[in-house]
């Protein structure tokens, strides 16, 4: 009873001491078996920890009445209850305890059965033990704090001591020595005084938690001892401890003349004050408001949604977790879910069960929630394992819902909106302390999202400057900062969901990319994966999609029934993510092999790709491998999880599904039976029958490309079309014009040659050009070729007007009467029309 001065006994608190310590000798786990918290002095032994951790729904089995006293007057029984702990330590192990004399066994409290919203936190809550969850928004640095000084008296020598600090350095009024009457002289004596760790946290009640038309509200947590250092910044957290009221500093420092002062200065200075109104409130029973709200918290209890097992020994990082943090319930629960038929699809179907469709999005944010495994090299260079993804699509394609179903799945997740954010917003701002007055770094979007997912919607409304701010954390995922005083490096490892419009509102298929989405290629590079969602009508597609959304709307939760709970979900992605899959010697060959054709692709005349292939896009496939080998729970990345990450990039916006073009009115109305194109083909079958005779990239649709049904020289093409797609069209005229003006050069040099070239010619070497890249299995499919060459470079006259005829003397006026022979064609000199431009 030294500390409390020895006057004083509160019965009830000695009571409640020897209640509790009864509990700790005697609580068995139904009823049964050892005494639990035995095994917890074990725990503390081995941690070198000061700190036992009772879980309070054990202390509601034990005794309602203990547990009704310790909830309503914790601040009251605290220090008995530390007591009661020191004892049931020394009694079990003595050694436990070090000599050192400042020594305490703190007591932290978790699993209260209700946590309180931060709004409810009032003036009645205050002493009570209370649980209240938040989001951790700033830290502060940790920081020693004197809990009990030793003063020595320097009048007289004495010494004084446990003086008990309130909430500020507070030394001992007067000196006890009766003939000393030392009231200002005193020196601490460090060595026999008890300091604790502090830190302070700032906590803001989280988004579902706000009520309409407010702002969020914060609140000082102060945690002390052990648990420092255990909320970081973006932490969705569950803070167990009381609610104190503390002097408000910078109420009782603020500048100006307090309101009972002014009130008085005002009648001394003019007699007439009442003209001006009643300026002192304290009449009106308001008072200085230099008192706040605190929160001093016992026990930090990180809320990501799992069952939380073992408070002592939770990992700080995401990077850091095994499988010693999985129970053999939930890893039995995730071998049954990995060993479910088809259950990659199910997964997938899982996945946002709201949405109806769009397979491709969902396994892209599937594979983004895995990620891949974060590498270092030996330089300590950090090499990307997050997976960035971009939709960009037309309005009402539930672009929103996919994001806000992200953010929701992923404990450590900010939802953020792109016209709203600024760049310090989203990395870091550097502000000033209010009390200390020094600057520190507050916490942005990527910041708060380290180990998580960053949620942007309306990427495209950026402002420019703010998204150059973020081209760091996309690739080095890191935020430099150097601005008053502080140069610092922070982290940044998060996986960015971005959304985007199209410029125009929808996306215009007939143009690239770059045209439809006002994104800078740099940033463009960085995503993994961008997917393009084009609302276009079809009446079975709209009629599934209307079905499923009135019967989500008719019968809510009972009109989803996806295969497994979101709850199984995230127990699924947090035990695949622990897995650290590597690349075998056939995946990475086969990885080189894919890069080298994307690359090849990439540089093909006329070929239309959103962005240049570069090492990025080699570097996403290996992380969408080992994303989906994760989600195989495989410890290799196999050759056939190579290939399905390259259906993904492929399916990707990397090749864009382009309009179609219809050239039925510009082909022959003859075959030329006797036109021997390139030297191998006698008879210009023109045969295509919507498989075969397809160039690199040409894509008809649903086989309607048949230019002849029987092949063998028949006119009868009634309700035969030619559409080919319009990548093809363009490729093919980029290749023929170009040859074109080469073929002017030349002549131009040399001086004698036909200024243009005939249109035989012009066939075929293209023919041989691409015979060359063995694109032709058979002889139809240069012949059906063929045919679709003459139909471009017809339609390039008479509609583009990208070419022109210098001489045909069998024609006399193009394009007017029934078409002629295709000889005639054939023969014509083809030149590119003057105010032709390439682009």
């Amino acid at each position: 009873m030294e500390a409390f001065g020895g006057f004083l006994v509160d019965e009830k608190a000695v009571r409640v001491e020897n209640i509790f310590l009864d509990f700790l000798k005697s609580f068995r786990m139904g009823g049964e078996g050892e005494v639990y918290y035995e095994a917890e002095i074990e725990a503390m032994i081995n941690n070198e920890s000061t700190t036992m951790f009772i879980d309070f729904s054990h202390v509601m089995l034990f005794n309602n009445l203990l547990q009704k006293a310790i909830s309503d007057e914790f601040l009251r029984f605290e220090p008995y209850l530390k007591n009661a702990c020191k004892r049931f330590v020394m009694e079990r192990r003595s050694n436990a305890i070090p000599d050192d004399v400042n020594k305490d066994i703190n007591v932290a409290f978790f699993n209260l059965p209700a946590s309180k919203r931060l709004r409810e936190l009032t003036t009645a809550e205050i002493g009570k033990l209370v649980s209240v969850k938040g989001v951790v928004t700033r830290t502060s640095e940790v920081r020693p704090e004197l809990l009990h000084g030793t003063f020595k008296c320097l009048e007289c020598g004495g010494v004084i001591k446990n003086v008990e600090q309130q909430y500020k350095y507070t030394e001992p009024t007067i000196c006890v020595n009766a003939t000393c009457a030392n009231r200002a002289r005193w020196a601490l004596l460090r060595q026999e005084s008890k300091f604790a760790d502090w830190q302070r946290v700032r906590m803001q009640e989280t988004s579902k938690e706000i009520p309409a038309g407010s702002l969020p509200r914060s609140l000082d947590v102060i945690i002390r001892h052990e648990i420092v250092e255990k909320a970081r910044a973006g932490d969705t957290v569950i803070f167990t401890g009381t609610v104190v009221v503390i002097p408000d500093i910078l109420a009782l420092a603020a500048p100006g003349e307090r309101s009972e002062v002014s009130r008085q200065a005002s009648q001394r200075s003019n007699g007439a004050a009442g003209h001006e109104g009643v300026r002192g409130l304290r009449a009106l029973g308001v008072r200085d408001l230099s008192y706040r709200l605190a929160f001093i918290a016992n026990s930090v209890q990180i809320s990501d949604g799992r069952q939380d097992t073992d408070i002592r020994n939770r990992k700080k990082d995401a990077d850091d977790d095994d499988h010693q943090q999985f129970t053999a319930e939930e890893q039995d629960e995730v071998q049954r879910m990995r060993n479910t038929p088809d259950f990659f699809n199910k997964i997938v179907d899982s996945i946002a069960p709201t949405v109806f469709g769009h397979q491709d999005i969902k396994r892209a944010i599937l594979l983004m929630l895995l990620g891949g495994v974060h590498k270092f090299t030996h330089e300590g260079i950090n090499l990307r394992g997050d997976i960035n993804v971009c939709i960009v699509g037309d309005p009402s394609c539930a672009k929103s819902q996919f994001l806000k179903y992200a953010a929701g799945i992923v404990p450590r997740s900010v939802y953020t909106s792109g016209k709203s954010s600024s760049a310090a917003g989203l990395t870091a701002t550097v502000a000033k302390e209010p009390e200390t007055g020094e600057f520190c770094i507050e916490a942005g979007a990527l910041m708060l999202a380290d180990n998580g997912i960053c949620c942007i919607d309306e990427f495209d409304k950026m402002d420019v400057r703010d998204q150059v701010a973020i081209h760091e954390a996309m690739e080095q995922q890191t935020i430099s900062i150097t601005k008053a005083g502080i140069q610092a490096t922070l982290n940044a490892r998060t996986s960015i969901l971005a959304a985007a419009n199209p410029t125009g509102g929808r996306y215009d298929k007939s143009k690239p990319l770059k045209y439809n989405v006002a994104l800078p290629p740099p940033i463009l590079s960085r995503f993994d994966l961008v997917y393009v969602m084009i609302d276009d009508p079809d009446d079975q597609t709209d009629y599934h999609i209307a079905h499923h959304i009135v019967r989500v709307h008719q019968k809510r939760e009972e009109a989803l029934s996806p295969t497994f709970t979101t709850a199984q979900l995230k127990r699924y992605i947090a035990y695949a993510k622990t897995l650290k899959p590597k690349l075998n010697s056939d995946a990475r060959k086969l990885l080189v092999d894919s890069y080298v054709a994307l690359r090849r692709g990439d540089t093909a005349p006329g070929s239309r790709v959103a962005y240049r292939m570069t090492v990025r896009q080699l570097e996403a496939l290996i992380r969408l491998s080992e994303a989906i080998a994760r989600s195989y729970l495989e410890l290799q990345v196999k050759p056939h999880h190579v290939r399905l990450a390259v259906r993904l990039l492929k399916t990707s916006i990397i090749s864009v599904e382009s309009s179609e073009i219809d050239l039925s009115e510009f082909e022959d109305s003859r075959d030329n039976v006797e036109g021997n194109v390139n030297g191998n083909n006698g008879t210009d079958h023109g045969d295509d029958n919507g498989n075969n005779g397809t160039g690199p990239g040409d894509q008809t649709t649903n086989g309607r490309a048949s230019v002849n049904g029987g092949g063998s020289g028949s006119a009868n093409q009634q309700g035969k079309k030619l559409i080919i797609s319009d990548e093809y069209f363009q490729r093919v005229t980029q290749a023929l014009i170009m040859r074109l003006r080469q073929h002017e050069e030349d002549v131009r040099q040399s001086g004698t040659g036909l200024a243009g070239m005939r249109q035989r010619d012009l066939i075929q070497w293209y023919v041989s050009q691409q015979n060359e890249k063995n694109n032709y299995d058979f002889v139809e499919e240069a012949a059906a070729e063929v045919s679709k060459i003459k139909a471009i470079i017809e339609s390039l006259i008479r509609r583009e007007g990208h070419l022109i005829v210098l001489d045909d003397e069998r024609q006399a006026a193009e394009g007017e009467g029934p078409p002629q022979p295709p000889v005639s064609r054939n023969d014509r000199i083809l030149a590119v029309a003057p105010n032709y431009v390439i682009d």
